[in-house]
């Protein structure tokens, strides 16, 4: 059975333990979220047999990330993307998604799972339609064949555009910047074409079938996401989610754990709406987003617009964070675009959890500030978020008498100052 069904039988799994043990909560309190809806465990029975180590994500336990990786015809291999996925790890990745498009998918997929401690999704859409196969061409049994391969090799989560429906189409033309979501815009070629509906949507019930089997998490894709501030919350966005409110319902009901995908590019202003308005129409699932970004004029630099709205989206109900590189919109990211976007996630993630008052997030920044007030530089650097970036910044500077900081000089520096007072006083 499922984590879902499990938890709705009462049963607390060994999973709901690891991830109670991790988050400091009671188990209980984990399998009550679960039957719930409002959390979930992404941990495929075939992954869970390797070297996964279980991960939660739901809005009540600490804020998660996610990075994506992948190759693409044009640029990096096997190897690359097992060294992107390492450097992610490294940096605090909870969850990996492999996007890639090119190569031998099969084999880097695999390669990547086998490798991955922590959940791993794919968009099965992207290898239905490899080897110059047109999109037109996508039958149900091809969405089927390829769900049901990828679920048998490991894959925790598939993001799943069954909410984009041809209702919707008319839709895009008021829209700036269009259909920016690469799912979306080849299932709505595909209705196009056919003028049919979304064939994601038409045999849904059959995807629930194949993602139970080896408890596979829905990601419910957003093929609307607004892709510029002109597009947010729009009629077009709040239509698709409306669908997937219902499609989550049917897949609950059917056993299926879910999350919801989310924007996107979204007015800083318009970022708390978004999450609560998904919170009321999906029941509370765990609402996963990519930013959002809070400016479109940023390029080279989204990792910061997007953990700026990253922030307010998961203190405002988001729990499952896809970071931004700063090469978004410009290329595939080089293994360091990768650092950058993790750490600056991971510090949107941990900013939200603070304000959150969740578990003993802000803990971490009394002992660093602690550290800081005693001018223990050696504990100061090791609570850094990234050390080994903290340590080079302060040998570049750093001067015989480390008993000051390196911006003021031992004369000027106000943490020594006040230390001395507060022991003369």
């Amino acid at each position: 059975m499922t984590q879902l069904l499990q938890a709705r039988k009462g049963i607390i799994t060994k999973e709901m333990e690891y991830v109670a043990n991790f988050e400091k909560v009671e188990a209980e309190f984990i399998r009550q979220h679960i039957a719930d809806g409002k959390l979930v465990i992404p941990a495929n029975k075939i992954h869970l047999a390797g070297m996964l180590k279980p991960v939660g994500i739901g809005r009540a336990i600490s804020t998660k990330i996610n990075a994506n990786i992948g190759a693409s015809p044009l640029d990096s291999d096997d190897a690359c993307e097992l060294a992107k996925m390492n450097i992610a790890l490294k940096y605090g990745a909870d969850a990996m998604m492999d996007l890639s498009t090119g190569g031998d998918v099969d084999r880097c997929r695999k390669n990547l799972i086998d490798h991955c401690p922590v959940p791993m999704g794919t968009v099965p859409l992207y290898e239905m339609i490899m080897g110059n196969k047109p999109i037109q061409e996508l039958t149900y049994d091809d969405i089927l064949a390829t769900c049901r391969k990828q679920a048998a090799q490991g894959v925790d989560f598939f993001t799943i555009h069954a909410g984009l429906l041809r209702q919707h189409l008319p839709l895009v033309k008021k829209r700036l910047a269009g259909i920016v979501s690469r799912g979306g815009s080849l299932i709505a070629k595909w209705m196009n074409y056919h003028k049919k509906e979304n064939p994601f949507y038409t045999i849904f019930d059959d995807l629930c079938d194949i993602m139970l089997e080896n408890d596979v998490c829905f990601s419910l894709g957003d093929g609307l996401r607004p892709g510029c501030l002109a597009d947010a919350t729009d009629e077009a966005q709040i239509g698709e989610l409306k669908v997937l409110g219902e499609l989550t319902a049917r897949a609950q009901a059917k056993g299926c754990q879910v999350m919801v995908e989310g924007p996107g590019h979204v007015p800083y202003d318009q970022i708390e709406y978004n999450m609560k308005i998904q919170q009321e129409i999906c029941n509370g699932a765990p609402f996963y987003v990519l930013g959002p970004l809070v400016t479109d004029i940023a390029p080279g630099y989204d990792h910061i617009t997007s953990a700026i709205g990253a922030t307010a989206a998961a203190y405002h109900g988001a729990s499952f964070l896809c970071y931004v590189t700063p090469r978004e919109h410009l290329g595939l990211p080089t293994a360091d675009d990768v650092r950058q976007g993790i750490i600056a996630y991971k510090i949107a993630a941990h900013a939200a959890d603070v304000a959150l008052k969740i578990g003993d997030a802000r803990k971490w920044d009394d002992e660093l500030s602690t550290a800081r007030a005693n001018l223990d530089w050696d504990k100061h650097l090791d609570l850094a978020i990234d050390t080994e970036t903290a340590t080079r910044m302060h040998k570049e500077k750093m001067l015989p008498n480390e008993d000051h900081c390196t911006m003021c000089g031992k004369d000027w520096c106000s943490v020594r100052i006040s230390k001395e007072l507060k022991e003369s006083l």
